[in-house]
């Protein structure tokens, strides 16, 4: 699959990867973004006055506030601007106009999101975080996406890398707190049981750290979510950094799954304000535009469900 983005979009990101990655730096810094509301240019959304009732008074007067792992696109990044924008950012905007409210994005690493969410700096995690019975046990959360994992690897394909099961052995990055760590761990324990050799897993604590591991031939491949894979190996250095590894026996990705907006359990009412301004969103198409939009339709979900993984 692939993803097309506008010109600024593309020039931005690419700026930002040839500016972030080095073969001899395993760690970099990205543009801070401000607490502040984007507005997608391309949907209007009016707020829904019998949904905005259901979102509890104190959301409303002083806004909502998303801790999110900036960049990782197409899902958040930056624009020339320094402003976030993509495919989260549009729906948590829409969602809130929908709620009559405005949402700020707090720039967070994944890793620490859901401990952050808990001492109460932000009200939201979203971040192309999948919903897991595990996580379930600290979040609610509303479902808006169907992803899985896919790998990408040096432009070139040098360590002849055909899918998981031929990394018995390699050392494979992923970043930390994802769930492609347990992908991993799972492909590892099928190699040993084969009596080859673990997959050695170097867990990162962002997209550009473990993208820039490639890079440095620190990895043969980074498991990465589908749609950030596909991306990055579209618009990386124009395309010449990275391929992207189709499996021809997990076509559209391992574990595929689902994501959700993560909530506090104990913050109820903000859950079903959530979750009905999705569903809503879903009903008069919205939804699927902001998927169009960024080439992302193959990933729609067909309700908001809250907690749908089983």
């Amino acid at each position: 699959m692939s993803f097309k983005v506008s010109s600024i979009a593309a020039v931005s990101v690419a700026i930002l990867l040839l500016s972030a990655c080095s073969a001899n730096s395993s760690t970099t810094s990205a543009p801070s973004a401000s607490a502040t509301s984007t507005t997608s240019p391309a949907v209007a959304v009016s707020a829904d006055a019998a949904i905005a009732k259901l979102l509890p008074a104190t959301y409303k007067s002083k806004g909502l506030t998303a801790g999110s792992e900036i960049p990782y696109a197409p899902m958040e990044f930056y624009d020339a601007n320094n402003k976030p924008v993509g495919f989260e950012i549009d729906l948590l905007n829409a969602i809130a106009a929908k709620l009559g409210t405005t949402v700020a994005f707090q720039k967070q690493s994944f890793d620490t999101l859901i401990p952050s969410l808990q001492a109460g700096n932000h009200d939201l995690a979203v971040s192309s975080m999948s919903d897991t019975v595990d996580r379930q046990k600290a979040l609610d959360f509303v479902d808006y996406f169907q992803g899985g994992a896919s790998l990408i690897v040096l432009k070139g394909n040098p360590a002849k890398v055909t899918g998981l099961a031929g990394l018995c052995g390699k050392t494979v990055t992923t970043e930390s707190a994802s769930w492609e760590v347990d992908v991993l761990k799972t492909a590892s324990q099928a190699c040993t049981k084969a009596g080859k050799s673990a997959i050695t897993t170097l867990a990162l604590p962002s997209d550009v750290e473990a993208q820039n591991a490639v890079r440095a031939q620190n990895a043969v491949a980074y498991l990465s979510d589908s749609q950030a894979a596909a991306y990055t190996a579209k618009v990386a250095g124009a395309g010449k950094y990275f391929d992207l590894i189709v499996d021809p026996t997990a076509p559209n990705g391992y574990e595929s799954g689902l994501i959700g907006v993560g909530i506090l359990k104990k913050n109820t009412d903000l859950t079903k304000a959530i979750q009905a301004a999705v569903a809503s969103l879903i009903t008069d198409g919205t939804y699927a535009q902001l998927l169009k939009n960024w080439n992302l339709s193959s990933f729609a979900v067909t309700s908001a469900t809250v907690n749908g993984t089983k």
